[in-house]
Formats: structure tokens, C-alpha cells, sequence
């Protein structure tokens, strides 16, 4: 298996193995790593999954993506740490709501939310591979929310790691900012930034593209430009789909979507072989997903404030790996395209690209009132408290559910503890969720954050002053 860059323009593009793309996060070239060949699993070994613990089913599917990086027995230890401490034994349980809608629960981990089953398993591959490697890394990344926690949490404390998150100032829920500014290690900042998500990610990925300072900070990124995320990601669409009959049956999936990596992970689920029939992309009034697969233009919107957060996004860095496969993996072409996308705010119109993802995933917009009825109407009709990221999907799921095959399951991915946002949820549904008891104390811990400028020169600054090579130096 070896990774390419999304962007190379080459007939013959270089390649890098799995290690080489974990370190790296994104191309030099701008461009997001994806496998040269995606692995395909025959139907009697999936199976074979059936009924696999997640430690174990996450071991081997992952597997297929790390090629020779680690051996079998390491590939398992990794995934027994990461899972081992998760609040339920079944790490992603299933639960159904109505006869064909299911809750796929995502929030067990340390953080609360579905980014902890990708990073506390990449969080130990970077430990394992820089060990091997004498190395250290500097890991930068931009969260909307839910990813800063999980990324900290899943790489505080480590020796050849420093870690920095760039947030939204004042874009966050409280929660999740002080799951971020809590973390008391010496290796672990949170950085809150003056502007949207879109502005924080746009400076990550200035600070990548500077050569000098990527290559003396060894800069790496574990958000979900890493495409080691992405292979994590797929095991609980794969243990989902197993769990409800797949491969005799086929699977419907709905997905809160801001950044396109949750649900491009779904996508990638079916091309290894899992029989989904609908993959939907449920979106909040930042709807430019939803825009595109409606009209087929992706024109870029002011960001507004939402009750769902985490998905206040227009920038959804992830949809470039399925526009390179749109294209026909032709990284001239989605290198063009991303420029002008850039520069103009719009990306030029391709009617068979868009024809195509039409047949691969449909969306749904959901406004803040339709968010808070459905958190209502779910609680009224099954008792189940969901935070708003997750009503998302479940509206989502609704208004797709007649479209597709009226005998397929409908699951929901349910991406983040309704504690999370307990204002919402006892606005909408009139009973305010407990914190769980690994929160219960966290408005009084102190906070540990600075808020710089949305200016790419402070940021910089401030991480070269405090990486591991400045303070030993």
C-alpha cells in the first residue's frame, strides 16, 4: 500500500509508504495523501467480522491501510490500548430508535465524541513510529470543536510530541473549549483563534506550506488531512454494517457533516466492500455541501453561528479526495480546481463530476429549527437525548429514508455525548443531560489558552517558542 498526494500533477506520481504519510498529514504539494490502490475485502471476509471485538475487527481492518508499518501482533496492541478504557465494552454500540433508524453511539471515549476512536489509535501510531524512528514531531491542526479535545487528549503527555490546536475564538461550546484549555501537560496547547474554523484551517495550512518550518519543526497534523483518521474512521461503518446483517443485507448511513472526513470515511468503508446503499450528508445552514449536490456548484458562503458548532464550516478540506477520484485521480486537474476554488470562491462547474458523487451520496440541509425539533421528537418518541450534531443526522436520515430501499436500515451516526451541549438539549427537549462523572468538575478546572490574531506571522511565533526544540535548546 503507498499513499500519493491528491494534487500531484505527474503521469507517474510519487508515492509514500504508510509511515511517510502518517508523519506527513498533508503534501508538500497542498495536496491530501489517499492509497494508490484502495484494498478491496471479498465479501466472505467481512463476514468473517461478524461478531469480532472492536479491538480486534479495528485491527484488521486497519491493517489493510498500514501495509508493512506495523507487524500483526503490534497492529492489535495498538488498538487494545486505544479501545480498552472506552466507557462501553462495545465501544460503538448500536441503538434503535424506530423500525428501520438506528443511533450508532460515537461518544464512549475520554473526550466524549466520535473523534476519539480515530486519535486515541493514531495518537499510539505516532508513538510506536517515532520511537522506531528517534524522532519528534510537532503535530498542528485546526478543530471546530470536537477534534481539539480528542486530539490533545490523545497526545498529551508524550515524549516525542508537541501538539497545538487552533480553534475559533468564542465559536465553541464552553465544554468544548474547556476540554481543550484543561489538559494540564506541558506538550499540549490550545490556541484560540480570531475568526471561523475556515480562517484556522486556512493557517494550518499556510504553516505547512512554509518548507523551512515544516521541515525544522518535523510539522504533522492528526486531524482529518491525515489520512490514518480517514482508516480508523471506517472500522465502526464496518462493524455497524456487520452488526445489522451486512454483507447479506445492505446499509444506509447518515452522517453530520462539516469537513467531509467523517462521511468520506463511509465512503471509503464501501469501496473496501461494505454493500451501503445510501450515504447521506447532513448539514446545518452552513450548507455548501448540500448546495453542491443540489445544483452541482460549490460557491463559498460567510460562515455563520450554529447550534451545532463543530459543523460551522464552508471549507471542507476533506471533499478534495473524493474530487481527485471525481476526476479521475488527475491531481493536475484537482490542483486547478482547488486553486480557482480559492481565489474565486467558486470551483468550476463539472457536470459528470457531479453527476457521479450524486450517485455516491445525497444531502440534506437542517436548520437550527428543524435541529431542535428533532432532538424533541427523538426524545418524545424513544426517550433517546441527542446532542444537536447528531439531530442533524437523524433529520437528515428522515427526509432520505424514502428514496432509497424501504427495507434498508438507516443508521445515524450519534457523534457527540449530549452533555456536551446541555443548553440545547433542555431547550428542546426540557430534561438537561448530567455531565458524565469524568466532566463533572470541569467549569472549575483552570483553563490554559492563549488568543492570538487571525495573522499567520503571531501564530508561528508562538508555536516555534514553545516546541520541544526550543525549550531544550
Amino acid at each position: 500500500m503507498r499513499y500519493l498526494s491528491t494534487r500531484d500533477p505527474r503521469p507517474s506520481p510519487s508515492t509514500l509508504s504508510f509511515t511517510e504519510a502518517l508523519l506527513a498529514g498533508l503534501a508538500e504539494d497542498g495536496g491530501l495523501y489517499v492509497p494508490d490502490r484502495p484494498p478491496a475485502l471479498s465479501a466472505a471476509t467481512i463476514r468473517d467480522y461478524a461478531g469480532l471485538p472492536y479491538i480486534e475487527l479495528a485491527a484488521r481492518v486497519v491493517s489493510h491501510f498500514t501495509g508493512e508499518t506495523f507487524a500483526t501482533d503490534e497492529l492489535r496492541r495498538l488498538t487494545a490500548a486505544a479501545y480498552s478504557g472506552f466507557r462501553q465494552a462495545l465501544v460503538a454500540p448500536l441503538i434503535q430508535i424506530d423500525e428501520r433508524l438506528w443511533l450508532l453511539e460515537l461518544f464512549h471515549g475520554p473526550t466524549f465524541a466520535f473523534k476519539d476512536l480515530a486519535l486515541q489509535l493514531v495518537g499510539r501510531m505516532f508513538d510506536a513510529v517515532l520511537a522506531r524512528r528517534h524522532e519528534r514531531v510537532t503535530v498542528v491542526g485546526a478543530t471546530s470543536g470536537d477534534t481539539g479535545s480528542a486530539a490533545l487528549e490523545a497526545c498529551r503527555d508524550r515524549e516525542a510530541i508537541d501538539i497545538f490546536m487552533l480553534f475559533p475564538h468564542n465559536r465553541v461550546s464552553e465544554l468544548q473549549r474547556r476540554q481543550m484549555t484543561t489538559i494540564d501537560s506541558r506538550n499540549t496547547h490550545a490556541i484560540a483563534i480570531e475568526g471561523t474554523f475556515d480562517d484556522c484551517q486556512d493557517l494550518v495550512k499556510a504553516l505547512f506550506a512554509d518548507t523551512k518550518l515544516r521541515r525544522v519543526l518535523n510539522l504533522s497534523a492528526v486531524n482529518s488531512i491525515n489520512w490514518a483518521r480517514i482508516a480508523a474512521q471506517t472500522v465502526y461503518y464496518i462493524a455497524a454494517g456487520v452488526a445489522l446483517g451486512a454483507p447479506a443485507r445492505s446499509i444506509s448511513f447518515s452522517v453530520p457533516t462539516g469537513n467531509f472526513g467523517n462521511v468520506y470515511a463511509g465512503h471509503i468503508a464501501r469501496r473496501l466492500g461494505l454493500p451501503i446503499d445510501q450515504l447521506v450528508i447532513g448539514t446545518n445552514r452552513n450548507d455548501i455541501l448540500a448546495r453542491y449536490f443540489a445544483t452541482g456548484r460549490m460557491t463559498l458562503a460567510p460562515v455563520e453561528s450554529t447550534l451545532s458548532p463543530s459543523m460551522d464550516i464552508q471549507v471542507a478540506s476533506n471533499f478534495e479526495r473524493l474530487l481527485f477520484e471525481l476526476k479521475g485521480h488527475n491531481g493536475a486537474a484537482v490542483g486547478e480546481a482547488m486553486r480557482l476554488f480559492r481565489q474565486n470562491g467558486s470551483m468550476p462547474e463539472d457536470d459528470q463530476a457531479w453527476r457521479m458523487a450524486r450517485r455516491l451520496f445525497s444531502a440534506s440541509r437542517v436548520d437550527d429549527t428543524q435541529t431542535m425539533d428533532t432532538i424533541a421528537e427523538t426524545y418524545a418518541r424513544s426517550g433517546a437525548l441527542i446532542d444537536p450534531h447528531t439531530a442533524v443526522a437523524v433529520a437528515a436520515a428522515r427526509a432520505e429514508m424514502g428514496t432509497g430501499n424501504r427495507s434498508t436500515p438507516m443508521i445515524a451516526l450519534a457523534c457527540a455525548h449530549p452533555a456536551k451541549f446541555p443548553d440545547v438539549v433542555e431547550r428542546a427537549s426540557g430534561i438537561r443531560p448530567a455531565l458524565p462523572d469524568a466532566l463533572r468538575d470541569l467549569l472549575e478546572r483552570p483553563e490554559r489558552l492563549v488568543v492570538l490574531p487571525n495573522d499567520l506571522s503571531a501564530v508561528k511565533e508562538f508555536i516555534r517558542a514553545r516546541t520541544g526544540r526550543a525549550r531544550n535548546s
